[in-house]
């Protein structure tokens, strides 16, 4: 299965293996003109040719202030190129039944990985394809063009973590701190997920995302992930993600034609 020029086979395997990845860049960008990261460089811009989904790309400003919501929160909203999605911070401080778990993943080349078989990627796991976010003041809903068009519902209004447990994207609530930063607790969480590079995680998993917006064309998320379970200790990373401006997430059936699990085999 090939998408915005990007075999997942290869990258479910390189993934596994620990490797880092060139970040995918999206023809709805220039380049030539990608800094650190992927991110926009000197003088900003995106110059035209095709855009990654169904509009037309054209000279987008990345540059500038961060929009607002009309309740002053700064505007998460947008279609958003992951622009360092294999980062993971280095290896996961594990204990030593997991990374018995990860060693042996990794050995037989991740034939069980549950996203080869269009099943749920999890969080803080993401693909290296866009998401689309949108706002409001109750929720933000965060959509997922790779795995099975995963969503994920964050929710604004103040309610406490649902009593259902075991869920494969858990349960995420929202809490501002003023006007700029948005934090993310998603707990409840089933153990059937795969963290990024085939680690393994108990459903004493608890995720902690910091969401900014610095500037009009990214958005960075610091991530601090928990598991009293699997992890000897919290572990922080961050991920990085550049506005893609006159475009749209692509249809994406998972299901379709998933040559994914006929190379899965292992060794």
């Amino acid at each position: 299965m090939t998408k915005r020029e990007v075999g997942s086979v290869a990258i479910a395997v390189a993934i596994a293996a620990g490797v880092t990845l060139i970040p995918i860049k999206s023809s709805a960008q220039d380049p030539a003109n990608t800094g650190k990261f992927g991110a926009v460089g000197p003088g900003g811009g995106q110059k035209g040719g095709k855009g990654g989904g169904a509009g037309k790309g054209k000279a987008s400003p990345t540059l500038g202030p961060a929009p607002r919501m009309p309740d002053g929160k700064a505007s998460m909203q947008g279609v958003w190129n992951p622009a360092n999605f294999a980062n993971t911070g280095g290896a996961y401080p594990l204990q030593p039944w997991a990374q018995k778990v990860l060693d042996e993943r990794r050995a037989n080349l991740s034939k069980d990985d549950p996203e080869g078989y269009c099943l749920p990627a999890g969080v803080p796991r993401i693909s290296p394809f866009p998401q689309k976010t949108i706002q409001t003041p109750e929720v933000l809903v965060i959509l997922e063009e790779g795995n099975i068009h995963s969503y994920r519902q964050v929710f604004l209004d103040g309610r406490p973590h649902s009593k259902e447990d075991q869920l494969w994207m858990g349960d995420s609530i929202g809490t501002w701190e003023g006007n700029d930063v948005l934090v993310v607790d998603t707990t409840n969480f089933n153990d059937k997920t795969w963290l990024g590079g085939s680690a393994p995680h108990t459903d004493k998993l608890h995720v902690i995302e910091r969401f900014s917006r610095p500037d009009l064309g990214h958005l960075n998320v610091d991530i601090t992930i928990e598991d009293p379970g699997a992890f000897t200790k919290p572990h922080s990373f961050q991920r990085v993600f550049n506005l893609m401006q006159n475009t749209d997430l692509l249809e994406y059936v998972c299901n379709e034609f998933n040559v994914d699990k006929d190379h899965l085999v292992g060794k």
